[in-house]
């Protein structure tokens, strides 16, 4: 099983022919945001689904933790980063989803991975749903 720093590095050698299907066949896609702090790239595996648009959309789910990972913090701080899916790499503007798109995209990321509903339990805050558009 891959995690951190490993998936990633895996994932960029091959193109995601190692690292896309992940856990329970759950797909990922490589995120680098530039650091909130430092301006350096940090880069990140995580899972996805696409929207409607063919948008890669993700989950802020630091597991159920109380405060949001630092990715997404990231991305808040400047929401233009790079995504890769496979050997499609390509710039994205992220956007955090409310409402109806939130409930509906949480549900179809939830349906592939159902430790999200579970991560939601644990936590007092509204777990963000980001879209990831190209840009």
């Amino acid at each position: 099983m891959l995690f951190g720093d490993e998936h990633v590095r895996r994932y960029e050698e091959t193109d995601g022919e190692v690292g896309h299907d992940w856990e329970k066949g759950a797909p990922c896609l490589i995120l680098t945001t530039k650091g909130r702090k430092t301006g350096e790239d940090r880069k990140f595996a995580l899972i996805y689904q696409f929207d409607d648009d063919d948008n890669p959309v993700i989950v802020a789910s630091k597991g159920g933790a109380p405060e949001d990972p630092g990715w997404y913090k990231n991305l808040q701080a400047n929401p233009e980063a790079k995504a890769q899916v496979k050997a499609d790499k390509f710039t994205v503007r992220a956007r955090t989803l409310e409402g109806e798109d939130r409930a509906k995209l949480w549900e179809k990321l939830a349906a592939v991975w159902p430790d999200y509903n579970e991560y939601a339990k644990k936590t007092d805050r509204e777990i963000p749903v980001v879209v990831l558009e190209r840009v």
